[in-house]
C-alpha cells in the first residue's frame, strides 16, 4: 500500500534535481494519446540524479515505471501509481567512435541513422519512421521489414539503485519484438555498431520504406504502430480483416480502415475502448483460425483485474 502522495512526492522532489511533475497527464506523452496521469513524473537531470531517484524509490518502497517515447504503450485510464521516469533526449554522454555509436536511451530512434549517416555509416535503415525513443526500441527490439535493433545493438547501459553498468546485447535474449531486461533497471544508453556504406542509397531505402508505409498505414492518426505481432507465417492485419474487424469501432477507438493491425484513436478513445478491441480481435481470430494473437502493446498503470 502506497503512503499518501503528499508524504512521498515531496520527499522525492527534495532528493531529485530534475523535473518532478505530480499528477502529470500521460496521454499526450504516448503515441495513441490515451490514459490517465502519473502520480509523479520525473525527468532526472543526469545519471547521478537518476541514481538518487532510484535510491529514493527503493528506500520509500515506491512502484517505478519507465516511459520511453510512448510508442506501443497503453496507459490505464486510472493512471499510473508511484513514480514514472522519463529520460531527457540528451541524457548521459554520447560518443561516436569509428563504427560504434553510444547514444542516449531518451533520444528519438531517428538519431541512430542520422548520426550514422553523418559518419558515412549505414545499417540502421529499419529505423526509418519508427516512433519512440532508443531505449524503448531496445526494450521491445523494435524493427520493420528492413530489420530490427538486434542487428545493430552491441551493449546496453542499465541503471539500478545499486549503480550503473553495461550489459552485452547477447544477454538480453533479443528475439522478434522481445527483450529481457533485468527487473527494476532503466536503460540509459545504447551502444550500436553500424558499417561504412552508401549513405545516399541508405537514405533512399529509408525514404522509400516510409513512403510505402504512408500509403498503407494510418501514420497521420494517433496509434501504437502495429498492434499485434505477426504470427509465424501469417500477417496479423490480414487475420483481423478476415474476421470482419477492419474499420470496426468501439467508443473512440477503431481498427484502421487502411491497415487492420493498427488501432487508431479517433479523438475520444479511452484505454477501455482499446482493450475492448484487443480482446475482440483475439477472440474472433482464435475462434476462426485457431491462432492466438500476441500484442506488441505494453500496458502501463492501474488496470482492473481481467482488463489486460
Amino acid at each position: 500500500m502506497l503512503p499518501p502522495p503528499g508524504d512521498w512526492r515531496g520527499e522525492v522532489a527534495r532528493r531529485v534535481r530534475g523535473e518532478c511533475r505530480p499528477d502529470e497527464p500521460l496521454a499526450p506523452r504516448t503515441s495513441i494519446r490515451v490514459g490517465g496521469p502519473a502520480d509523479l513524473l520525473v525527468r532526472p537531470a543526469d545519471p547521478s540524479d537518476l541514481a538518487a531517484l532510484l535510491a529514493a524509490v527503493r528506500e520509500l518502497g515506491l512502484p517505478l515505471s519507465v516511459l520511453g517515447g510512448g510508442a506501443n504503450t497503453l496507459v490505464a485510464d486510472a493512471g499510473v501509481r508511484g513514480v514514472v521516469v522519463r529520460l531527457p533526449a540528451d541524457f548521459g554522454e554520447e560518443r561516436c567512435e569509428a563504427e560504434t555509436l553510444l547514444l542516449s536511451a531518451g533520444a528519438p530512434i531517428a538519431r541512430l541513422a542520422a548520426r550514422g549517416h553523418a559518419l558515412g555509416l549505414v545499417g540502421a535503415e529499419f529505423s526509418a519512421g519508427i516512433p519512440g525513443s532508443l531505449g524503448g526500441a531496445t526494450a521491445m527490439n523494435a524493427g520493420t521489414r528492413l530489420g530490427e535493433m538486434k542487428q545493430v545493438l552491441v551493449r546496453v547501459e542499465l541503471a539500478t539503485a545499486d549503480g550503473a553498468g553495461f550489459v552485452e546485447a547477447a544477454s538480453l535474449r533479443l528475439a522478434y519484438r522481445h527483450c529481457e531486461l533485468p527487473a527494476g533497471a532503466v536503460v540509459t544508453r545504447v551502444e550500436c555498431r553500424l558499417h561504412p556504406g552508401d549513405v545516399a542509397a541508405s537514405r533512399a531505402a529509408m525514404e522509400a520504406d516510409v513512403a510505402t508505409r504512408r500509403r498503407t498505414q494510418p501514420l497521420t492518426q494517433p496509434s501504437f504502430g502495429s498492434t499485434f505481432w505477426n504470427p509465424p507465417g501469417r500477417f496479423a492485419g490480414q487475420l483481423i480483416e478476415a474476421v470482419g474487424l477492419k474499420g470496426h469501432r468501439l467508443g473512440g477507438a477503431m481498427f484502421s480502415d487502411l491497415h487492420a493491425n493498427f488501432i487508431v484513436n479517433l479523438g475520444t478513445a479511452s484505454a477501455r475502448d482499446v482493450l475492448g478491441l484487443l480482446r475482440l480481435a483475439r477472440a474472433r481470430v482464435e475462434a476462426q483460425f485457431g491462432v492466438r494473437l500476441e500484442t506488441e502493446v505494453r500496458p502501463l498503470g492501474q488496470f482492473d483485474p481481467g482488463e489486460v
